[in-house]
């Protein structure tokens, strides 16, 4: 199963050379691994192993990118930015996969970009820059707000849902001050970048941004329902269950009485979110939440997987199995 690392993790991951030949590879070996695919190369003097690379996430082989790069990076004055800081912030990539390492510098460097590293020149406020394991980049506002204007509308919203998340959800629950606080914050950044790429997408995107979404698939799911025009979504949604405690869904579809739920692959296949279940058990204990939701609340339920949830139609297709029919339609 592909895995997350943590930026240390992935940092370690980076094999330099210099750590190759101390290894006892020599110049030939190194070229042999490359040419068997044995070995990735990340940069001009930095790689890693294809074992481990095959093995993760986008979010996670980007790490592994920016750790290569910062380490060949031969001026500190870089600030590693858009995708880049959203790897380094846990930000998602919604079937987004980075073409290179993104750093901004201070406009009139002279330094251009190059294969695997594209450099971005813009002044960046101090407000804006902070640091990460060690790495400068740019705040989770300011992140967010370049990554929500240049990433698909689907990309922008899973990214703006994680951030408002990391914002208003705490120890108490979720927390409406702080995430109106925040949609007012951005979008006056917004209304200070008028002309800037993609602003109008930003706007649209913080507006219908809500923390309370628990994945990508959420958020992408939440998107697609108010693509076919359901406007009536509700978040989070408890149900008393059996043990005294809550069942919680993903969704519920006020207009046409319906729960709707993601189904991620993770928490049936991951072990480590199985808590030490059998996939046999986790499925036993589904059917028998699924059961008491619906026969509690006389609500239906339904289960979208990510192929589901790619387009509009697609959706529609699904929701139309179930005799759900989007308003007006």
């Amino acid at each position: 199963m592909p895995r997350h690392l943590s930026f240390p993790d992935a940092a370690a991951a980076v094999l330099s050379r210099n750590q190759l030949r101390a290894q006892g590879m020599s110049e030939r070996e190194i070229a042999r691994a490359l040419q068997a695919g044995e070995l990735r190369k990340l940069q001009r003097n930095r790689y890693v192993a294809a074992a481990v690379w095959d093995d993760l996430w986008p979010e996670s082989r980007h790490l592994v990118e920016l750790s290569a790069a910062a380490a060949e990076m031969r001026t500190r004055n870089g600030v590693a930015s858009y995708d880049s800081a959203g790897a380094l912030r846990t930000l998602p990539f919604y079937r987004h996969v980075p073409t290179a390492v993104h750093v901004t510098l201070g406009r009139g460097s002279g330094m251009s970009s190059r294969p695997g590293l594209r450099r971005h020149h813009d002044l960046l406020p101090e407000a804006d820059i902070e640091t990460v394991f060690g790495i400068r980049c740019t705040s989770l506002e300011r992140t967010t707000f370049d990554m929500v204007r240049t990433l698909s509308l689907e990309a922008a919203v899973a990214a703006a849902d994680a951030a408002l998340r990391q914002v208003a959800l705490g120890e108490d629950g979720y927390d409406e001050i702080a995430a109106e606080a925040w949609r007012d914050r951005m979008l006056e950044r917004c209304h200070g970048s008028k002309g800037a790429r993609g602003v109008r997408q930003a706007q649209q995107v913080i507006r219908f941004a809500d923390g309370r979404s628990e994945s990508p698939g959420e958020a992408v799911s939440r998107l697609q329902l108010a693509r076919l025009g359901f406007r009536r979504l509700r978040l989070q949604v408890p149900v008393p269950a059996p043990s005294g405690k809550d069942y919680v869904v993903d969704i519920e579809i006020e207009e046409v009485r319906t729960f709707f739920e993601f189904d991620g692959q993770n928490k049936y296949l991951d072990e480590a979110m199985r808590s030490g279940r059998s996939l046999e058990q986790v499925l036993l204990d589904e059917k028998r939440r699924e059961d008491w939701i619906r026969g509690t609340t006389q609500r239906r339920l339904v289960r979208v997987e990510s192929v589901h949830i790619v387009t509009p139609a697609a959706l529609a297709k699904r929701l139309a199995a179930f005799g759900i029919t989007p308003p007006g339609r």
